[in-house]
């Protein structure tokens, strides 16, 4: 993790300057100068920074006030090493590479940081094993809200001091101690100094070997975690043994907005103890349960307070082994169908009245869908692929590699013609889709949203990419930020020539990828040129896959001269090169 450190100058400075760590720390300053002026007297006060002395007295206070200005002048020198910058109550030192000498550094300049609110010391190795150091001086910077200590290799003593040091943090809003083993089997030691009242609202505990013990410790904790908004369990495998508990503590937070159970080893029971604590996250706006693959046949009959979560924008089950039933059930989660009396003809005199049956979106704010890597669900979900146009807020839809057969393809694109707001499309590894892309010609061309398309391994055709790139050169996918191609062998020179000539005007265009399979190696044409010539076009354009195709010694060639006379980085990522 070593990092460039920055040399630093003062040549040539022949005044006084205002740093970056005065304007820091300047809000303590007047706060002192206030505190003297409304004294209203002539006898010396001191003040947190520079005192005002008598004449006689005049030693103590420049020397103080010189100490002030060295050790600033050394913070400053210390952030640059680093190759940072000093940034209004906030010390920002993730993944910079800490040695054991910087941690010692920054723990001295704490004390002169006492309006400190956030320190983020994330993906330091050597932060294991000193934080006692830190802790210790935790009381210095009592204003702290925000504390990050992801994946610093914390050990079982720096556990215990954290656990300590934590009452003397009382505005603390954010901890995140993701990615630290040793936080498992230990999280009371930790959290053990929380209070009813607490200010917390964000804990991440992400992939901390987190125990039964510790999930049955954390629900009982909950209650007292009243500002609670955000919970991230994720990649705690062991915890879904404690579920319950957890499940009963969440009763309590009920201004809860995020919640990641992402690989907890949940299981078809885990989605009825859920669904009894739904009906208390009315506020809830995220949620995550994906890649719990023994969910699969839980939502059967246990999805109907999924329908509480009246403001939820995201819903990831991507990988939980959806089944049949799950699909059916989760079709009327999101959607369901309610009788209403209709008046067939005012003119009427006694007016005639049907029962009419009218779709209500239960889930309208509804914003991201990940429903990929359920490969049941192929041939099971029409219904709810057809039934998505009622929610107009949808942003991103991923659906990749759920083995989508033809009946739910065709649902699926006669609905996304009605998903105007859509920004995210992934069909990815759905074989289906190849030869059958002009089903989606209409939606193609109706996406004035769409920033990501991604169709790899789909099977794709050449006459696939040419409607593409006929559709790219009448000027629609404007917006169009990412398109990944990738795994489809099957495209001939004449189509990929076809693209490229029109890529060029898919201005906003960051990444492309147009790799192939890893067991394949192939020619490139002479589209390459025409490819060449489109990036000079397209002023974003910073990565283009390219793996596995053979160059000729000319196209090398006219690479290399490429790289040497561009202005801007563009990565071809062509590890497959021969």
């Amino acid at each position: 993790m070593s990092q460039t450190r920055k040399k630093t100058s003062s040549e040539g400075e022949t005044k006084p300057q205002t740093s970056s760590v005065n304007k820091f720390l300047r809000g303590s300053k007047a706060e002192s100068r206030k505190e003297n002026n409304d004294l209203k007297t002539t006898d010396s006060q001191p003040s947190n920074w520079i005192q005002k002395t008598a004449p006689s007295e005049t030693a103590k206070p420049l020397s103080s006030e010189m100490e002030l200005r060295s050790s600033m002048e050394k913070y400053e020198q210390f952030l640059q090493k680093l190759g940072k910058k000093a940034v209004n109550k906030c010390l920002d030192l993730n993944n910079c590479g800490l040695t054991t000498a910087d941690m010692k550094e920054m723990v001295a300049l704490l004390p002169f940081l006492p309006d400190l609110e956030e320190l983020d010391i994330s993906w330091n190795d050597f932060v294991g094993g000193t934080l006692h150091s830190i802790t210790q001086q935790m009381h210095l910077v009592s204003k702290l809200k925000i504390l990050r200590l992801g994946s610093c290799r914390l050990t079982t003593d720096d556990v215990q001091a954290l656990g300590e040091a934590l009452e003397m943090i009382p505005e603390l809003e954010e901890l995140n101690l993701s990615w630290n083993s040793k936080v498992g089997g230990n999280l009371p030691l930790i959290l053990q100094k929380f209070q009813k009242g607490s200010k917390i609202q964000m804990l991440k505990l992400v992939d901390c070997t987190l125990t039964s013990e510790d999930g049955t410790f954390l629900g009982q904790l909950l209650p007292m975690l009243q500002s609670l908004e955000v919970l991230d369990l994720s990649i705690n495998r062991d915890i879904g043994g404690s579920l319950n508990s957890i499940a009963q503590g969440l009763k309590s937070t009920s201004n809860l907005k995020v919640l990641k159970l992402h690989s907890c080893g949940l299981s078809q029971k885990s989605v009825k103890i859920l669904d009894a604590a739904f009906r208390y996250l009315a506020e809830l706006r995220k949620l995550d349960l994906s890649c719990n693959k023994d969910l699969g046949g839980g939502f059967e009959d246990s999805s109907a307070q999924l329908v509480m979560l009246k403001h939820l924008q995201v819903l990831d089950l991507h990988q939980c082994s959806l089944t049949a039933d799950d699909v059916m059930s989760l079709t009327f989660a999101l959607l369901a169908w309610k009788r209403a009396w209709k008046q067939e003809s005012p003119s009427s005199m006694l007016g005639r009245w049907l029962v009419c049956a009218q779709v209500i979106p239960l889930l309208s704010n509804l914003q991201e869908l990940d429903l990929s890597a359920n490969k049941k669900m192929g041939n099971s979900s029409e219904n709810l692929l057809s039934r998505l146009r009622f929610l107009p807020a949808l942003k991103s839809l991923v659906i990749n590699n759920c083995a989508l057969e033809s009946e739910t393809f065709t649902a699926l694109a006669e609905t996304s013609v009605h998903l105007s707001a859509l920004e995210v499309f992934n069909l990815s590894w759905n074989k289906c889709v190849g030869g059958n892309l002009k089903l989606l010609l209409e939606t193609l061309k109706l996406s004035m949203s769409l920033r990501v398309l991604r169709l790899s391994s789909c099977s794709l055709v050449t006459e696939d990419v040419v409607l593409l790139a006929s559709v790219i050169q009448t000027g629609h996918l404007a917006k169009l930020r990412k398109l990944d191609l990738s795994y489809n062998d099957s495209i001939c020179d004449a189509g990929w020539t076809m693209f490229c000539q029109n890529v060029r005007f898919l201005k906003e265009l960051i990444e492309l990828d147009i790799s192939l399979r890893p067991s394949n190696f192939r020619d490139c044409g002479q589209w390459f040129r025409h490819l060449l010539c489109a990036v000079i076009k397209l002023p974003q354009i910073t990565e283009i896959g390219m793996k596995r195709w053979i160059l000729p010694a000319s196209q090398e060639e006219e690479l290399e001269c490429f790289d040497q006379d561009k202005k801007r980085s563009i990565h071809f990522d062509h590890g497959g090169f021969q």
